[in-house]
């Protein structure tokens, strides 16, 4: 229940202090919680970031009062957060699809984007198999790209990673000799967006001579150090495309699990580990492909 009022308390202060700057630590002590906690759990819950339900209620606030007022263009950017009537209007028009002078026309439609509010809602009555479990320090080799915008373009941009970096892929997996095993970690959350890694386990000897063995291609890769950290482990059910089971998988384990449990997450790399087996000769596509989501967590304080 705490989390749930802490939540509520955050939203709160937000829309009590749309008009003025807004601290992301401020809001989430609101809810009792690390600016990294609140922020990913923000995301997850409301799929959109923290940043974005700021934008789009001041930009729903400013349509009414053009509507209603006749308060100066110049006045309305000032007032919620923008350096300059240029800068207001590109926000404006992109959200509304209208111009701030175009608003004031008689018969305009302009958007609404409403206060959020949580309720409490019976949801699950399903089970999910999990695991704690402190995994040890490791390193991983791999590469990565940087992806921004919304919660759903930002999945986009991972499927677009994938299908772009086929050999890269292919590298990865025979210098580890694991056709089998892929290993993905996001690091550097915030509410810009995250850095995505496509990496794999190999020896120790080779991740000390990734030159000697590549040459000038070893550039394309970098060590991923991964600390000890303890871990939610969860896993997907068995099917042939394991991946469009994950996000539901994720949601679950921080939106339900998580707040009745003793746990918060921790400012650590989140790794998935995708055990994608491969069909052989005439054989079917095997049904026994599965993610394990590793989700960083720590006892509540």
């Amino acid at each position: 229940m705490n989390w749930i009022n802490g939540i509520q308390r955050a939203i709160d202060y937000i829309e009590t202090h749309l008009c003025e700057e807004l601290d992301y630590d401020e809001i989430a002590r609101q809810s009792y919680s690390s600016s990294y906690h609140f922020q990913r759990i923000f995301s997850i819950l409301c799929g959109y970031t923290l940043g974005e339900y700021i934008r789009y209620r001041r930009l729903t606030l400013a349509g009414t009062e053009l509507m209603t007022d006749k308060t100066k263009i110049i006045d309305l950017a000032l007032k919620y957060g923008y350096d300059s009537p240029d800068s207001f209007t590109r926000a404006f028009a992109k959200f509304h699809g209208v111009t701030p002078s175009r608003a004031r026309s008689e018969g305009v439609m302009l958007r609404s984007f409403s206060r959020l509010n949580v309720k409490i809602l019976l949801e699950g009555g399903m089970t999910m198999t999990y695991r704690i479990e402190k995994k040890a320090a490791m390193i991983l080799v791999g590469y990565k790209k940087h992806f921004e915008g919304t919660p759903a373009q930002r999945l986009a941009q991972e499927s677009n990673f994938y299908l772009s970096t086929r050999l890269k892929q292919y590298a990865l997996k025979g210098m580890s000799r694991d056709i089998d095993t892929t290993y993905n970690v996001i690091t550097d959350f915030n509410d810009d967006g995250y850095s995505f890694y496509i990496a794999a386990k190999m020896t120790d000897w080779l991740i000390n001579n990734l030159e000697q063995e590549l040459g000038e291609d070893a550039k394309t890769f970098e060590r991923i150090e991964i600390p000890e950290q303890l871990y939610l482990v969860c896993e997907t059910d068995r099917s042939r495309y394991p991946t469009m089971l994950t996000e539901e998988l994720r949601r679950k384990a921080i939106c339900e699990w998580l707040p009745s449990s003793e746990y918060e997450l921790d400012e650590a790399p989140e790794i998935t580990v995708n055990h994608w087996y491969f069909e052989w000769g005439n054989e079917p596509l095997n049904n026994s492909r599965y993610i394990e989501l590793w989700i960083p967590i720590k006892k509540r304080a």
